[in-house]
């Protein structure tokens, strides 16, 4: 699959699932850096078909008005260490690829995977 990566979540997830095999891209490695605009990243995920990895609310609307980006996966776990984020991307990362294979708007938090439509 691939992804991009928003501000707010570490490199550290992104190198996580780079080592998984997956296509991933962090904003820290856009031009902009992590001031890159959500509708940059919206446009980069709907040309190149990423699934935009994100704490940020605004996406949510975005795809619920406009349905961009390409697809979602919501980040709900409120502040935790980068350890115990990549901790449960390592648990949940099959259901989350499975997820996405049939959904397009799918939110992740400490104990569960959700998928919305």
């Amino acid at each position: 699959m691939k992804f991009i990566v928003d501000a707010q979540l570490p490199h550290r997830l992104a190198e996580f699932l780079w080592v998984a095999g997956h296509e991933v891209v962090h904003t820290l490695d856009l031009p902009l850096g992590n001031r890159t605009p959500d509708t940059a990243i919206n446009e980069l995920s709907l040309a190149e078909q990423r699934i935009v990895i994100t704490k940020d609310a605004d996406f949510v609307l975005s795809f619920r008005v406009k349905h961009e980006p390409f697809k979602l996966l919501l980040v709900s776990t409120g502040n935790i260490r980068n350890s115990d984020l990549v901790t449960i991307f390592e648990r949940n990362l099959d259901s989350i690829v499975e997820a996405f294979e049939q959904h397009s708007f799918v939110e992740i938090d400490r104990s569960s995977l959700i998928i919305h439509e």
